[in-house]
């Protein structure tokens, strides 16, 4: 087994309590490979901000669980290198069993997410329940999920949104032990979070999805004051982004995400965490994209991959210092 603080990681208790306590919310930025993990490291370093290195289940897979271990562990590294120590934490996304959960916490993951939200209830609170007995014995954090969110990415999908019930909050958490708690308020997974005709269209033609429902995440606050809150789905799927992939040979129909303005007012509240994936899927995919019809002929993977980390952490920047407020947190 491997200790996450054998790899220089934290666990994510700590963060969370200061981001609530200061308006802000901690990127959850997920990543696959080498170019996502130095755009992660480099933008977060550069703003002095506190990140999640998020790995879904495909992810660890496509990336090797060993390789992971190690990519991790050079994240910390990488970041004193820059000339900023930054606390990172390794995170897995929308663990779906106990066995995996604890697969991750033996291979050094500071934090995981059971995500049993797809059982009935009273399954959802008996997995949840074995996960954090499990991980908290390794002082590792645990984040559960109530309420369902719609859209696909990677293996986790459903058609509709189902609304987190502010009646359970507060029994799920006092009966699982959970540390933070991802809630179903209207965002969604994926680039196209929603259909054309859930949305309003501006003079410019631009689609403008129904918002959030601030009022279930204001009752919820009451209902566990203090507690920390996490956002899924929460990629504002940039129209430029989308712009450039469809002029360049893509095909993103109706493609669109949460306003970032929405997100902003998530973080100044009990929201200490948002999830960020399909945005820097679009910014690499914008720009290898690009950098293949510019130069047709380019074979060398470093002559696209090396523009698209440069435009994926940008994005992350954005992100930190306008959308999250974490800017100078770390």
């Amino acid at each position: 087994m491997t200790h996450y603080k054998e790899l220089g990681l934290v666990n994510s208790k700590e963060l969370f309590q200061k981001a609530v306590k200061g308006g802000y919310a901690i990127p959850a930025f997920n990543f696959n490979n080498l170019e996502q993990l130095q755009a992660i490291i480099g933008a977060c370093v550069e703003t002095k901000s506190p990140v999640l290195l998020q790995v879904s289940s495909g992810a660890r897979k496509y990336a090797n669980q060993t390789l992971l271990k190690y990519l991790a562990k050079g994240a910390v590294d990488y970041a004193k290198e820059l000339g900023y120590a930054i606390p990172i934490v390794l995170h897995l996304d929308h663990g779906d069993t106990l066995e995996l959960c604890k697969s991750c916490v033996e291979s050094g993951f500071s934090s995981v997410m059971i995500d049993g939200s797809h059982h009935p209830y009273d399954k959802n609170v008996e997995v949840t329940c074995q996960v954090v007995e499990y991980a908290h014995k390794h002082d590792v954090s645990v984040e559960g999920e109530l309420g369902v969110l719609a859209g696909i990415e990677d293996e986790v999908s459903s058609a509709v949104t189902h609304y987190t019930k502010p009646e359970e909050v507060e029994d799920f958490v006092k009966k699982t032990g959970v540390d933070s708690l991802a809630i179903s308020i209207g965002t969604s997974h994926g680039a196209n979070k929603f259909k054309p005709e859930q949305c309003t269209r501006t003079a410019e033609g631009i689609l403008v999805p129904p918002p959030l429902r601030f009022d279930i995440l204001e009752e919820v606050e009451k209902r566990i004051p203090g507690f920390p809150i996490v956002l899924h789905g929460a990629s504002s799927v940039p129209p430029e982004l989308v712009r450039i992939i469809n002029t360049n040979g893509g095909k993103l129909k109706d493609a669109v995400g949460i306003p970032e303005e929405q997100l902003r007012r998530a973080a100044a509240s009990a929201v200490c965490k948002i999830n960020i994936d399909s945005d820097g899927r679009l910014a690499m995919t914008a720009a290898i994209r690009k950098a293949f019809m510019d130069n047709p002929a380019e074979f060398d993977p470093r002559k696209y991959l090396g523009p698209a980390r440069d435009q994926l952490k940008e994005l992350y920047k954005h992100k930190i210092v306008s959308v999250l407020g974490s800017a100078n947190r770390a």
